[in-house]
Order: C-alpha cells, then structure tokens, then sequence
C-alpha cells in the first residue's frame, strides 16, 4: 500500500510538472482597445475588433458623450472584458468632456478637462493637468464616481487603467489609483506576471501616416518573433467618418484613418491566421485575473 501511495504522489507530482512545463512554453497575448465612448465610430469600431476581431479586453471612458451607447453595447457583447479607463484629461480640439463631479481644480475656465496631462509643446502654457492647481480629494471623488458610474451600467467591468496615464502620473495619484482598485475589486497587477509589451519585440509602426497594409506587415512580423510569456498590446480603432475626420488636435491631425488603419489590423484575416498558426492564447484581463 505504501510503494502504490508513493508512485501515485510520484506520478502527480510529475503531471503538476508536465503541466507547468507546457504553461511556461505557452504565448499569451492581451489586445487591449481603448477609448469607447469617445465616439459612435470608435464605439462601432470597438465592437467590430471584438466581434471580428482579435480585441479581448476594451477601455470605456465614463464622462465621454456616447458612454451610454457603449455601455448598451457592451451589455450586448458580454465576452469583451471592460476597463474603466479613468479620465481626467479632454485631448481633443472640437470635441470636449467635464468632470462627473463639482470638480474645480483640474478644469479650465470653461469648466473642461485640461487637454494634455503635462507640458505640452503644441499646447499654451497651462494647458494640462500637472500644470494646474489639482486637488487630491477632488480627483478620488470624481474617480470614484467615473468607476461607480461605470460599474452601474455596464455588467462585465473587471480593471482599471488610466486614460494618456493621467491618474497614475504621480506617486500620489498612482498610491490612489491601486487603493481604489483594490477597494473596487477591479486590481490587477501586471507587472507581477511579467507582462510586457510588444515593443520589446520589435517596432511597431504607428505613426499617423502609415499606411494600413504596412502597420499589418509590420504587426504580423511581430507576431511571429513573440516568445513564450503573457505579451500587452494598446491600440485606439475608429472608422474613418465624417464624426471622426473633425476630431484632432495640434501634433494629431489624422486621427480618423489612423485609426482606422488599426481597425484594419486588428480585424485582418492574416493576423489572425497567425495568431492561430503560432498558437497564441488571446487572452483578457479577466483571463489573467483567474490565472488563466
């Protein structure tokens, strides 16, 4: 009885190891969207690189104009993990949002959000965030309410993250961004698997006058170089509308076929016969959270 108990601890203990061994070789990959609610046509474009596409995880920005729509959408699509992408920051020139709250540090005479978190070349001194007298307990009561706001209507939120790093810009701000996510249930700490990013494996072609078949090319040489581990990739799609051809600012005038050219890319045939080709595991937040 005991050798039979011995050989039975022997052979689990080598099937536990069998199976570490095989997750060690495994190529995760964590496409992240950003940006819903900004826009019908990045709301659209958010879904279609769900549907479609190779997006598992999606960022919402909840003081934007069409965060309703994409709530609505999002409760529709279950499967697409959320991210309340905290905002403090309205970046673009004729399209602007405000606090949820009564907010009065961190706005501008007109009671936006500054456009840029820090100094910015193409912006008038005092345009940003950093740059403004911005109070600690007016920023956590308006994070507060973006995540309670968000976590109310939409099913499936499971993380934070910071919309142009805004919220995690300071030791202080960072201190308060994780103690929310920890009170809220939605932290997760990526660094402590070892995620990274894809630029470490190559450069990723992304500036605004890149054409769409050459940020695929590019995108899919990436891919095929990807190691084994857990791999973070951050893109902003859209549809290249008349909606979006308004939206811009100073330094990021092509905003609506830049993006649409990631839209492209992350719904193209190709890249997605190589993703199953190398067998890579598209993977969420979520995923990541349960330990998948």
């Amino acid at each position: 009885m005991k050798l039979c108990t011995s050989l039975y601890l022997i052979l689990t203990l080598f099937l536990v190891h069998l199976t570490a061994c095989a997750q060690s070789q495994d190529i995760k990959l964590l496409i992240r969207v950003d940006d819903m609610g900004a826009a019908h046509a990045v709301n659209e474009a958010c879904i279609e690189t769900y549907k479609e596409g190779i997006a598992k995880s999606v960022e919402v920005m909840v003081p934007t104009p069409w965060f309703m729509e994409a709530a609505e959408m999002l409760n529709e699509n279950p499967g697409f993990d959320v991210g309340v992408h905290l905002t403090l920051t309205s970046e673009w020139k004729n399209v602007k949002w405000k606090p949820l709250t009564d907010a009065k540090s961190f706005v501008d005479e007109n009671g936006y959000f500054f456009p840029m978190t820090g100094r910015n070349e193409n912006f008038l001194p005092s345009s940003s965030f950093l740059e403004s007298a911005w109070k600690i307990d007016e920023v956590e009561k308006e994070l507060r309410a973006q995540i309670e706001m968000a976590m109310r209507n939409i099913d499936n939120v499971t993380h934070l993250s910071a919309h142009m790093g805004t919220a995690t810009s300071t030791p202080e701000l960072r201190e308060l961004t994780h103690r929310l996510a920890e009170e809220y249930g939605l932290d997760i700490d990526l660094s402590a698997m070892r995620t990274r990013g894809l630029g470490e494996v190559g450069e990723y072609k992304q500036n605004q006058d890149t054409p769409a078949e050459e940020r695929i090319q590019n995108f899919i040489q990436i891919l095929e170089k990807l190691e084994p581990g857990v791999w973070l990739f951050v893109e902003h799609p859209a549809y290249d509308t008349p909606e979006m051809q308004a939206i811009h600012h100073i330094g990021y005038e092509h905003v609506a076929s830049d993006r649409q050219a990631v839209t492209d890319m992350l719904t193209d045939e190709r890249v997605k016969a190589v993703i199953v080709q190398r067998g890579i595991q598209l993977v969420s937040y979520a995923d990541l959270k349960k330990g998948l």
